[in-house]
């Protein structure tokens, strides 16, 4: 099992603190997010990562090897595009890594324990599954899903609330013809006029209506995201929690989160 984070926008809606470091190196109980994200791969036993980078790739490049836990392969990706592409054109320009083998794909700016991508691994197998969450109201950042059972049905921001049944956390798993099915998506989808700009979630969303598109719940496990100034505070928390319960974190432990 491998997996693929994206990781190379610069986080605008953080600045001024991403003015010179992209989001995936702010630090979070004194460790970069991308550290977090790399040890909680490593506690559901993925040692094969490929980062998609972009705003300031060289920081992302010259911090990896005093982040990744030990035994963790990890390379990366330049995305030249990221400026002026949304998420899609990260994905597009990993389509053969998805095509060529089992595979997580996450946001650069989900935190997460390592419960999280071990429920995802042990869910029914699909083509592809999205791993969601639930609570009781949902503001208009959320990507929205709509479900019936385990399936998908749609995936959007702009879901109506009688509609929406939860969010997705930003992490997905393909396995088998699910890979190549969601590189075919992404290539139809920059075809049509503005899907540069599109997110690579829309491809998801068009999959679900052929119905190859499952979920997998992770309520009550410990996740966040850090989109805003304010998403820092929690952030700050929730890593707190993990750094008390191993006060000893360093580059060379490579136990779960």
């Amino acid at each position: 099992m491998k997996a693929i984070i994206l990781c190379a926008g610069q986080g605008r809606r953080l600045l001024p603190l991403t003015e010179s470091a992209p989001k995936c190196l702010l630090s979070v109980a004194g460790h970069p997010i991308l550290e977090w994200q790399l040890r909680g791969l490593a506690g559901a036993d993925i040692q094969d990562v490929t980062l998609v980078t972009g705003f300031e790739a060289d920081m992302v490049e010259q911090a990896v090897p005093s982040i990744a836990p030990r035994g963790m392969r990890v390379r990366t990706v330049f995305n030249p595009f990221f400026a002026v592409s949304d998420n899609i054109g990260s994905c597009f320009l990993v389509r053969d890594l998805l095509r060529a083998s089992d595979t997580i794909l996450l946001n650069g700016d989900t935190l997460f324990e390592a419960t999280v991508p071990r429920r995802l691994l042990a869910a029914p197998e699909a083509p592809v599954t999205v791993t969601i969450d639930r609570k009781p109201t949902y503001d208009d950042d959320d990507m929205k899903v709509s479900v019936e059972g385990r399936h998908l049905k749609a995936i959007g921001k702009t879901l109506p609330a009688t509609e929406t049944d939860g969010e997705s956390i930003g992490m997905l798993l393909f396995r088998g013809e699910g890979g190549g099915m969601f590189a075919a998506g992404l290539d139809a989808a920059l075809r049509q006029p503005g899907g540069i700009g599109r997110w690579y979630l829309s491809v998801i969303h068009s999959l679900a209506q052929t119905g190859v598109v499952q979920v997998v719940s992770v309520q009550g496990e410990r996740w966040g995201e850090v989109d805003y100034p304010r998403d820092l505070a929690e952030a700050e928390k929730l890593a707190g929690r993990w750094k008390a319960a191993r006060p000893a974190l360093t580059a060379e432990t490579t136990g779960p989160i």
